[in-house]
Order: structure tokens, then sequence, then C-alpha cells
């Protein structure tokens, strides 16, 4: 279910870009705002452990500083089937984790040393699982393709400015276009946002799932979020903004107002109960 609403989303968003991208810029503007934004994106997905790493301060995590956790790991990994990924600690109070590499062979597992305090044994290994089933599902792929598009609109709506300060408006004016034109440009970086949240978000959701099942205790994830929700507010992460997609948790969960309604996560009081449902 969940993987069909990430495609028809994704097309989606391709069916948007065109239309919106061939109205700010024509076709050319389209092409070459398309490959500039998939060339940066690319860059950063080639990149994503190395980058994420950086930006939270995640360090490694040795087998002989933290042996039940690399055994945690090693064991849900090959349920999962996937190869066993790198393990990291971010050096945070809130209880958070991440993961990120762009290919099961490449992954990344990253913990903070609040949820390593926080969490029992069973809650640890729903989010260790969650964050596998991401990895396995290649969820960094499906979000840097997301972006390139998200921001090639974003780039086609300031070049639509443009257009209209050097001249593209009097053409425009002449075939009836200008209004167009100015709808476009406004709804092209709104409409970007809105469905890669989206995105995000059923992705968010069928990593509850699959890493429930890797668990094998539903309950183990669910309790996890409930205990995290709580100590998340009043413990501000410091790590850039960016990278907020990544957590299991928004780690700017604290926000309200427009941040909160385009956050990148689904409400954790919903997860919860999807999760509960599959006992």
């Amino acid at each position: 279910m969940h993987k069909m609403k990430t495609f028809m989303l994704m097309f989606t968003l391709f069916i948007v870009f065109i239309f919106l991208g061939g109205a700010i810029a024509g076709e050319d503007g389209m092409v070459m705002a398309f490959i500039f934004a998939l060339g940066i994106n690319l860059l950063s997905y080639w990149h994503s452990d190395k980058i994420a790493i950086k930006m939270t301060k995640a360090k490694p995590l040795s087998e002989q500083d933290a042996p039940e956790i690399h055994a945690m790991v090693r064991r849900l990994s090959n349920k999962a089937r996937i190869p066993m990924p790198k393990v990291y600690i971010t050096p945070s109070s809130q209880p958070n984790a991440f993961a990120t590499g762009r290919n099961p062979a490449n992954g990344v597992v990253a913990v903070t040393k609040g949820i390593v305090n926080l969490l029992d044994k069973d809650e640890l290994e729903g989010v260790i699982a969650h964050e596998l089933a991401h990895i396995k599902n290649r969820d960094t792929l499906i979000s840097t393709i997301a972006a390139a598009m998200a921001g090639a609109l974003a780039f086609l709506a300031r070049m639509g400015r443009y257009r209209m300060i050097f001249g593209g408006r009097r053409r425009n004016n002449d075939n009836g276009g200008a209004l167009l034109q100015i709808v476009a440009m406004i709804l092209a970086p709104l409409a970007g946002i809105i469905i890669r949240m989206a995105i995000s978000r059923s992705r968010e959701y069928l990593a509850d799932q699959e890493g429930a099942r890797i668990a094998g205790k539903p309950d183990g994830l669910a309790n996890a979020l409930q205990k995290m929700q709580r100590h998340v507010h009043g413990r501000q992460m410091k790590v850039n903004e960016a990278t907020s997609h990544m957590f299991i948790l928004n780690p700017f969960s604290g926000q309200s107002g427009m941040s909160k309604l385009f956050s990148s996560h689904p409400p954790t009081e919903e997860r919860i109960q999807k999760l509960r449902t599959m006992r």
C-alpha cells in the first residue's frame, strides 16, 4: 500500500514538474534546471553517509565499547537479509536515531547517547530494525530523487522571475501566458515541498511496518516512539535542519505552526496506533 503510494507521489511530482516547469521556463529551461538539480542531489547521494555523519557529529561506535548494540545490529541485519551496516553514535542527549548510505552495502546506522540510555532492549531493537528497513528499502535513493525534483522546481521558479525581469514578460503578454507563468512560479516550490514531504511521510510508515516485522515485536517500536516523543521536547539537537528527515523522530519536533504543518514526519500518535494494530 505504502509502496504504491510512494510511486504515485513520485509520479505526481514528475507530472507537476513537467507542467509547471514548462509554464515557467519553457522546454529548454526545464531540462537545464532538472539536470542542474539532479547533479547536485546525486553528488549528495553518492556521499550521503559522509555528509550525514559530519553534519550530525556522529562518531564510530566500536564493538569493544558497545558489544550488545553490535550484536543487536548484526542479528537484525541477518533477519532483514542485508549486510551489517556501520554503527555510529551521536553525542546528543535527545533520544533519536537515523540511517544513511546510498545502498545496503554502504549502510550506516547511528544512535544518540540519549536513546541508548532511555530505551530498554526490545524498544531499541524496534528502533534499529526501523532504520535497517530504511536501508533495505533504499529510502536514501528515493529521497534523493524527490529532492532533485523539488530542487529543480524551486530553481525553475527563480529562473522564471529572471525571465520576466529580462524581457520574458513582454513575450508572455503577447500570447496570454503572463498570468499562468506568475501562478506557476508561486506554486512550483510549494508543490515540490508538499509532495516531497508526503513521500517522506509515506516512507516512515513503511519503515515502521517493515521494522516491526524484522524485530518481530511491533510493541517494541510503538513503546519506543511513545517514550521518545515525551523526551524529544525540550532537548534540542544541535544538527543542521537539512538532516531532520533522516531521523526516526523529527529532532526539531518542538516546533509549531507552519513548520509543524510541513514536517517531514507523520504524527507520532498515528505511527504508534498503526503499530498497535499489527499485534
